[in-house]
């Protein structure tokens, strides 16, 4: 029989967690790949778990599988012994203990969804968390089952050369009718998340790297054989993440061997799978020739990102699926430390909060929003979410904030050692962070763990007073944290905050007074021009005396430095004082922030009178906006900072997204905004005009590539600049373009050029566009990117343009890369288009999920999240989103796409 039998979606509660009813011993697989299917045989070795009660039946999850067998310590099972319940298989008579051998078929070629074994393009691939080994055989599908795994694949050799699966490779040969077979075994027990299996005709890339304690292990890459030439860089990444984790972590690597693998069908960026490693073509192919800086750093990114979960994530792995973020938060944190250490700090940092503060704080002022360990699910796929991931990596970083590096890493080292080769929680990893540095643990995991139970993001307000005639400033915080459902009373969180005082000229010493309650532990006085505050209770005081302030001046506070609290600040900071930080504060992310605040208000007052000028009598909509504060400050200091430190100076001309600014106003209207937004950036632009052209005229995109920090940002300064030029002088801007595009010596440039043309309809964006294509239709990352160019233009018939290209004969709705090229790209970064007033990017996107959601879940799931943001529109636009809501929950859909459209429309 079958057990693909539909399921409702049913919610899965945290309290009511229970061990499993066995443990898995030991774990063999066979895996025979046929020519239009696959059969699994498995052996497993079960044990009563000595918390289970004595006559709980063994349970095992399975979906989709045609059984051919099953036998119980060698005696074939009766139908009448086992039953169904739902995707669970039943069986009673286990005992204490015993061996379940099973044989079962599955399609892989048929497997669209890409969950479990998939079969693309004569490739096969696994693709197992959360819930995707369960489509390969009977097995206890959880996370907390952890067990060794001794697998042999089986497979044509002509059409499959290359066999892998988990751990080290113990015996291989031929078989007779022109087939062969590969053995791997892997000591370390793990979840059956965790397991993979790719067979295929496959190149490789081969290095060796040496561990701290003397280990050789081989390193291998594999890729299509046209894709060789594309993963040096992925290679010396994976080498330096190694490194960098022997380093910070005292983690070295457990395997004689590790392997990626690169895969062009793949619903996820990469998956961390034991020794190895499934990637998304995206994630792993770099060559100058192909690749943006962007995706340069984005593959120095996952790479570590991955490699770091052998550790948190794969040694320690999660007791359940609720505690994601334990593996996944604070592994972002590794790698976002990672990569903060490969190149600028400060701008890694500043570029993390963007995109926190963007897409994390909207979702948790959204339908979706739930606390980083959610309480209930229906579908653990919907809950990888920013809130997991990037939310529960400032956590990770906070506790690094108030324990220090010393600190944390002691910390880390037990939380290792005591949870080597099991599953843990969060309450064990804040219990070893805790008992490592002394802390009480009856009030530091209780405390700390308020982070993790509440949802929505926690407002901190400032209030200062300055007493001149003391030359001393009193702060007094206060938090408040947003009632949403099922938390209606929110407790006071932990909130780690650094603070600096900034005068006329610079930055001021201080002293912080004696030790007062709710600073960290430590010295009793702390003079100096950077402090770290705690604030623990719902309000606290502290006073720093001796400013060294001049006669006259008001010293600023310099709040959140390097934005220690994921949280909103409520700081009556005006615009003068902002400027001043901008001018003149040391930490460069608090420069970016008053500068990002800066921009924000202006391009709210710029809004405010776009949407007064649409009525009678306002003002003219397209009135010449006068140059602001945030003008002002700027042209005083981005010329010579362009010099001392490009990469920042790009980063101050980055006026806050749509998305950031749609959680700013009470109603939002993507084009007036857009057209707010660009106005203030014209502004701000114009005075650096002479400079820009200065920029584009050292020709340091046009030079040989190398990936290294100055160069990258040299890159991005002359990026910024023809982009602001265009706005200016778009003329000039697409000549620019054009000797560009004519010479362009990597990616970086020709992408940008391209990017520039077509998002600002210069001469020329459409022979580019043609010519692109021409050049790079069958490089499959690079075509990519030519249909995100088109379907993020920021303008209403983007719509249009990209109904044109889901039916281009290059366009393959299979392939999630491509998908997201378009519909993700329309959805979440072209609001100008997507929130057209007609309706007709709503129209599309709500047809196309529907389509999507009948192959691939996952992924049309994902896409649903555009929809998230609708009670912020207009009535207009509120009403044409509700319909669509509506015709689609009255459809068929995934317990994936419901559960996530249901709770978006408010249902769940």
């Amino acid at each position: 029989m079958k057990t693909d039998l539909p399921v409702a979606g049913r919610k899965v509660y945290l309290k009511d967690y229970t061990v499993p009813n066995f443990r898995v011993l030991a774990t063999e697989l066979t895996v025979e790949l046929l020519a239009d299917c696959a059969e699994v045989g498995a052996r497993l070795t079960f044990s009563r778990h000595p918390e289970a009660p004595a006559d709980a039946p063994l349970v095992l999850s399975g979906a989709g599988l045609e059984l051919l067998s099953l036998a119980w310590n060698g005696r074939a099972l009766a139908d009448g012994e086992w039953h169904w319940a739902d995707e669970q298989w039943v069986f009673p008579g286990a005992g204490d203990e015993g061996v379940l051998e099973t044989r079962v078929r599955i399609r892989p070629d048929a497997n669209l969804a890409l969950e479990g074994l998939y079969r693309s393009h004569g490739l096969y691939c696994t693709q197992c968390e959360a819930e995707g080994f369960r489509k390969i055989t009977l097995y206890p599908d959880r996370p907390d089952v952890l067990a060794p795994f001794r697998v042999t694949v089986i497979g044509d050799k002509a059409s499959c050369p290359v066999l892998l699966a988990n751990g080290n490779c113990v015996a291989r040969g031929d078989l007779e009718g022109g087939r062969h077979f590969a053995t791997w075994e892997d000591p370390h027990p793990k979840p059956s998340y965790l397991f993979a299996l790719v067979a295929g005709d496959l190149a490789c890339l081969e290095d060796r790297f040496v561990t701290a304690s003397g280990r050789e292990v081989v390193l291998q890459i594999f890729t299509a054989p046209e894709d060789q030439d594309k993963c040096r860089h992925a290679m010396d990444s994976l080498k330096a993440s190694m490194r960098w984790d022997e380093e910070k972590y005292g983690c070295e690597y457990d395997l004689d061997i590790y392997m990626i693998v690169a895969v062009s069908h793949f619903n996820m960026g990469a998956m961390e799978n034991k020794g190895l490693n499934v990637f998304n073509t995206s994630c792993v192919l770099a060559h100058p020739a192909t690749t943006t800086d962007a995706g340069f750093q984005r593959v120095e990114s996952v790479v570590a990102h991955e490699y770091f979960h052998n550790w948190s994530g794969n040694r320690v792995t999660c007791r359940d699926w609720f505690q994601l973020c334990l593996k996944e938060g604070f592994t972002v944190f590794r790698d976002q430390q990672f990569s903060a250490d490969q190149l600028s700090a400060a701008v890694q940092r500043l570029e993390d909060v963007a995109f926190l503060r963007t897409h994390q704080f909207a979702e948790d002022a959204g339908p979706l929003a739930h606390p980083v360990r959610p309480e209930s699910f229906v579908e653990i796929n919907n809950f990888y979410t920013l809130t997991v991931y990037e939310k529960g990596a400032e956590i990770a970083r906070m506790l690094h904030t108030v324990l220090g590096a010393e600190g944390f890493r002691r910390g880390t080292d037990r939380y290792f050692a005591d949870n080597d080769g099991r599953a843990a929680t969060v309450e064990d990893f804040l219990d070893a962070l805790g008992a490592a540095n002394d802390r009480d643990l009856v009030d530091w995991t209780p405390r700390w763990l308020r982070w993790y139970r509440q949802p929505g993001t926690p407002t901190v307000r400032a209030q200062v007073d300055w007493r001149a005639d003391r030359r001393e400033l009193v702060l007094t915080l206060s938090q408040s944290q947003p009632a949403l459902a099922g938390h209606p009373q929110p407790e006071p969180l932990p909130v780690p905050v650094r603070v600096g005082l900034v005068g006329a000229e610079g930055e001021l010493t201080a002293r912080l007074a004696a030790r007062q309650e709710g600073t960290p532990d430590g010295t009793n006085e702390a003079t100096g021009r950077d402090f770290l505050l705690l604030l623990s209770e719902r309000e606290q005081q502290w006073t720093f005396s001796e400013v060294a302030v001049a006669a006259g001046d008001v010293p600023v506070l310099s709040l959140f430095r390097d934005f220690s609290a994921p949280v909103n600040i409520d700081y009556a900071c005006d615009d003068a004082d902002l400027a001043r930080l901008v001018r003149h504060d040391g930490n460069g992310f608090n420069r970016w922030a008053a500068a990002q605040t800066l921009a924000t208000r202006e391009i709210l007052a710029r809004y405010a009178a776009l949407a007064a000028g649409a009525g009678e009598g306002g003002p003219a909509a397209d009135a010449d906006p006068a140059p602001g504060v945030l003008a002002d400050a700027l042209a005083g200091i981005w010329p010579a900072l362009a010099d001392s430190d490009p990469a920042l100076a790009v980063k101050l001309l980055e006026l806050p997204s749509l998305g950031y600014l749609a959680e700013q106003v009470d109603v939002y209207d993507p084009p007036r905004l857009h057209a707010a937004r660009e106005a203030v950036l014209a502004a701000v632009l114009q005075p650096l005009l002479a400079t820009l052209r200065d920029i584009l005229a050292r020709g340091d995109m046009l030079r040989p590539y190398h990936y290294a920090a100055d160069d990258i940002a040299a890159r991005a300064l002359a990026r910024t600049a023809l982009d602001g030029l265009a706005l200016l002088a778009p003329d000039e801007a697409a000549g620019i373009a054009a000797e560009w595009l004519a010479t362009s010596p990597h990616m970086t440039a020709e992408q940008s050029a391209l990017t520039l043309l077509v998002h600002h309809r210069l001469a020329g964006a459409d022979a580019a566009l043609q010519r692109f294509h021409q050049r790079w239709r069958h490089e499959a990352l690079v075509l990519d990117q030519w249909f995100a160019t088109q379907a993020s233009r920021p303008a209403a018939d983007a719509v249009e343009a990209a109904q044109a290209l889901l039916a281009h004969p290059d366009f393959d709705a299979t392939v999630p890369n491509r998908v997201r090229a378009v519909l993700t790209q329309l959805g979440m970064n072209n609001p100008v288009a997507f929130h057209r007033a007609d309706g007709s990017g709503y129209a599309l996107l709500a047809a196309q999920i529907r389509e999507i959601d009948a192959r691939n879940p996952q992924l049309a799931s994902r896409l649903s999240g555009v929809f998230g943001i609708w009670r912020k529109l207009d009535a207009a636009r509120q009403t044409l989103v509700r319909g669509h809501l509506d015709a689609l929950l009255a459809g068929t859909l995934s317990p994936d796409v419901r559960e996530t459209l249901s709770r978006i429309r408010g249902e769940g």
